[in-house]
């Protein structure tokens, strides 16, 4: 035996034992889900009903920032809610089937208090589900903790709402970390994003989002 075919083997030993093979990727919780077109005219602009829009909302380089202030009106002069700008997937209101919101987020740091995103409409109160934020952590209303130390940072947010199986599923960055029962049918149920105002909210509360998309089966 020559001493290169040695040397060969040896290095070829020496690559192999050096190799870390890398984990396999889980599924993505958009497998299986049909994409449902989305355009500017399906992202409503709710927000103070006495400011003009730009001083509530941007859209700068496919970045949609939304913010309000605790003291601000609601959203049209004769609503009971709190102060609110939020985007309304309009177009695509459902009572069966399984759906899905998909969005990037990001939250600043001090913005307490205020639901970012949520499912409006269900049998028992007025929305199916709520993404709250409080110092940083995410909530599922102001109970469970579905993800903590989410300020400063973009991380995406996949909620599934499987109506006749009467179950919301939560996926942060691709990772499940929310399940349970929904709150019954209603005629009409769609998805909403942006921030509304919760009790204990700061005075200013803020979230951006890009990359919003709607899937169903």
């Amino acid at each position: 035996m020559n001493s290169s075919f040695c040397y060969s083997v040896l290095l070829v030993l020496f690559l192999v034992s050096s190799f870390e093979p890398q984990p396999l990727c889980g599924a993505d919780p958009t497998d299986g889900f049909t994409p449902v077109p989305l355009t500017d005219n399906n992202l409503q602009l709710q927000r103070p009903y006495n400011v003009p829009l730009q001083d509530r909302y941007s859209n700068k380089n496919g970045v949609r920032t939304l913010w309000v202030y605790s003291n601000d009106k609601p959203f049209k002069p004769d609503s009971p809610t709190k102060p609110r700008t939020e985007i309304r997937i309009a177009g695509h209101d459902y009572s069966s089937g399984v759906w899905q919101f998909e969005g990037n987020a990001f939250v600043p740091k001090g913005t307490t208090g205020v639901a970012i995103a949520q499912i409006l409409g269900a049998a028992e109160g007025a929305t199916t589900m709520q993404l709250r934020m409080y110092n940083g952590d995410l909530k599922y209303y102001n109970s469970e903790l579905v993800a903590s130390n989410m300020y400063d940072k973009w991380f995406r947010v996949n909620i599934i709402h499987d109506v006749n199986g009467g179950k919301v599923t939560v996926f942060i960055d691709g990772v499940q970390k929310y399940v349970g029962k929904d709150k019954g049918k209603a005629t009409n149920m769609y998805f909403k994003c942006g921030v509304y105002t919760q009790v204990g909210s700061s005075n200013y509360m803020e979230s951006r989002w890009k990359g919003i998309k709607l899937f169903k089966k």
